[in-house]
């Protein structure tokens, strides 16, 4: 029996979004910029000869057959024949309607993990086409690299970003991205922006109007880490976010935050936590 493999789901931040407009399927033109975290979930495959797929941890309010780690599981088991199943734990750190990527993640690191536990050899272009009927953010978490997104998000442009510390304030709410996207008052025209003209500085996030007066918490965490940093929100939020030089101006000001407010520091990276540790995983096993 293969022994069980942990591996783990990494946070994303959006630096800025843009909806460009809506399409006819409902879905909205974007334009944003993702980089990840050295801070996520962490989940943990055992297979299983039975076929089952079981997750062993329950998430409150989330059914076990439509959990996105559950989905991503099945969906990769139809790729094969007598493909086995997965006993799946996970250890979860990130916040439910946070915007930085939990489910996603979560989605792309089980997408991952199962094709090297179970030996299908698929690469990573047929498991981001998957993870794509899962989720628009799934297949940025599969690439495992910093990204100029465009469509709905799956039109991914590799960059190299600076490697800021990240201080991430996480408002106890939880916000709907459907909520967001449906809003009458939503930014919808913004004109697009070349990658070279964004790295040079530009964006926003056409999203943070909208939950800034729909949810409160949201918009006293911006207040409140704007008094230290320039600050933004991330995707649809909740999250909210600064960068610093270096850990321990980030450590400084979290300290600062009142205790109603958790928060967390961690490193940007442009290489997803996820693909450097398969990748060491596959030089131990080369050696």
């Amino acid at each position: 029996m293969p022994t069980p493999l942990t591996l783990p789901a990494p946070a994303k931040l959006n630096l800025m979004l843009h909806v460009l407009g809506r399409r006819e399927d409902g879905y909205h033109e974007l334009q944003t910029l993702f980089q990840f975290l050295d801070h996520g979930d962490e989940l943990t495959f055992a297979r299983r000869e039975d076929g089952q797929i079981r997750l062993l941890s329950d998430l409150p309010g989330v059914d076990h057959e439509s959990n996105l780690i559950v989905r991503a599981a099945r969906l990769l088991q139809q790729q094969g024949d007598d493909v086995p199943g997965a006993d799946i734990t996970l250890v979860k750190r990130l916040p439910m309607g946070g915007g930085i990527g939990g489910g996603s993640s979560d989605a792309a690191t089980t997408l991952l993990g199962l094709n090297r536990l179970w030996n299908l050899g698929l690469d990573l272009d047929r498991l981001a086409q998957l993870g794509l009927s899962l989720g628009a953010d799934v297949p940025v978490f599969v690439r495992g690299h910093a990204a100029f997104a465009e469509g709905v998000g799956e039109r991914l442009q590799p960059v190299e970003l600076p490697e800021p510390w990240y201080l991430v304030a996480v408002p106890q709410v939880s916000v709907s991205t459907a909520e967001i996207f449906s809003d009458p008052e939503l930014t919808r025209n913004t004109p697009p922006i070349t990658v070279r003209s964004l790295l040079a500085g530009g964006g926003h996030n056409d999203c943070q109007p909208v939950v800034e007066k729909r949810y409160p918490q949201v918009r006293n965490a911006l207040s409140l880490l704007n008094k230290f940093v320039p600050a933004r929100m991330t995707g649809t939020g909740a999250c909210v976010f600064g960068s610093f030089p270096n850990e321990g101006e980030a450590d400084k000001v979290r300290r600062q935050l009142p205790a109603t407010l958790p928060s967390f520091v961690a490193r940007g990276s442009n290489v997803s936590m996820l693909h450097r540790m398969l990748e060491k995983l596959e030089q131990e096993g080369d050696a």
